[in-house]
Parts: structure tokens; C-alpha cells; sequence
């Protein structure tokens, strides 16, 4: 969507299949049938929020969505940009920007859960009546509300709302942000623009940017 100059703000891109499909540090992103996978554009104006705190914004609204069609299971969300069923790894989110717009894709597991080297994955297993093209209202409608709330609330509303459907305070991790390049402690919040706070063992604490988060 970044390069279609006529996607605007509020415009979706659903496909049904994906060849060529991409998450986090490039990383492949398998397509199988039934699953969501779903991007759309924001248009960032002066007077904005800082960009980064968009992260929150499509955490919040993939996981109220999924809530929404899916009320009875347990659904977390896991900095930076996964969604959790119980322990396992059931959605993710890959926000992308060029100039002054940005692309939030979303892809659910909502028909079967990929293999996914060292991490567990899950899958909603759901009946007729949920499918990509039935997904898609509910992302859309939820991404768009909280889109306005991002622009028109105090900023650590947004962040509050995130924590509070985020593993606990003091939850034990450790962050990958390299091959050889791995810091262990404890989840200590986040910061409004979407920063994660590690705290070190030895009370130090670590404002996380950018990094793979294993929950011990």
C-alpha cells in the first residue's frame, strides 16, 4: 500500500492468498488459507503523536477485535507486536513507513497455526461464520476508533489501555535485539510513545526500542 499514491487513510487491502508474504526483520510470513491477512494506511498530520505509539494503537485494535469475535478465549498482547493465545503465538503486526505514512499489516491465525521454529503458534479453529472477509469489519472498525483515540486522548490513556491487556508488570523476559545481543529482566511498563521498559537485575532500567521478547 505504500506505493499505491492513491491509497488514503481509512482504505484496507485483504487478500485471501499471499506469495510473498514478510513480518519482522524480514522474516517469512506463511500464508495459509483461512487466515487474515489484512494492511492499511494512516496518514500522519502535523500535531500527531509520535508514529512509534501506532504500535499501540494496532496492538489494541487486533486484540479487541479478535475479542470480539472470539470472546471466551484468553488473548494477551506481547511487546512489540505479537498477539498471544495463552502461550502461544496466535497473530502478529508489521508497521512499515515512508515519508509521512505508514502501513499497519495485520495477519490471524484464525484457520491454522504455521510451524514456526522455536516459538509456539495457535490458531482459532473457527466455524463458518468466521473468515477472512468477516474478520475484516471488525479490525477495521476497532483500528479506526482507536485511530481517533490515538489524535484526541491523553496519550497515557493509550498506554494504560495497552498494559492492561499486556503480560503483567514484572512478568520475566529477555530481549533478543541481535544474534548476540540478549538482555534479561523484568517487564517494567511501557513509555506513551510505545517503548518498552526492562528492568535489569541490578535495578537498571533499559528503555527497549526495538527487539524479539521471549517471556520466560
Amino acid at each position: 500500500m505504500l506505493s499505491d499514491g492513491q491509497a488514503i487513510e481509512g482504505d484496507w487491502l485483504v487478500a485471501l492468498h499471499q506469495d510473498d508474504g514478510r513480518g519482522r526483520h524480514g522474516r517469512v510470513w506463511q500464508s495459509i488459507e483461512g487466515n487474515f491477512l489484512g494492511s492499511t494506511i494512516v496518514q500522519l498530520h502535523a500535531g500527531d503523536p509520535p508514529a512509534s505509539a501506532l504500535a499501540l494503537v494496532a496492538g489494541l485494535a487486533l486484540i479487541e477485535a479478535v475479542a470480539a469475535a472470539a470472546p471466551s478465549v484468553p488473548l494477551s498482547l506481547k511487546w512489540p507486536n505479537d498477539l498471544m493465545l495463552g502461550g502461544a503465538k496466535l497473530g502478529g503486526i508489521l508497521l512499515e513507513r515512508s515519508g509521512e505514512r505508514v502501513v499497519a499489516g495485520f495477519g490471524v491465525n484464525l484457520a491454522a497455526a504455521p510451524a514456526i521454529d522455536g516459538r509456539q503458534t495457535a490458531a482459532l479453529m473457527p466455524t463458518a461464520d468466521l473468515t477472512p472477509q468477516t474478520f475484516a469489519p471488525l479490525i477495521a472498525g476497532s483500528f479506526s476508533r482507536l485511530l481517533s483515540a490515538w489524535r484526541n486522548v491523553e496519550p497515557a490513556a493509550l498506554a494504560q489501555a495497552w498494559l492492561a491487556r499486556a503480560h503483567p508488570v514484572g512478568t520475566r523476559l529477555e530481549v533478543h535485539s541481535g544474534p548476540a545481543e540478549r538482555i534479561a529482566g523484568t517487564f517494567d511498563g511501557i513509555d506513551l510513545d510505545g517503548a518498552m521498559r526492562l528492568r535489569r537485575d541490578n535495578g537498571v532500567i533499559e528503555v527497549i526500542r526495538a527487539g524479539d521478547v521471549h517471556l520466560a
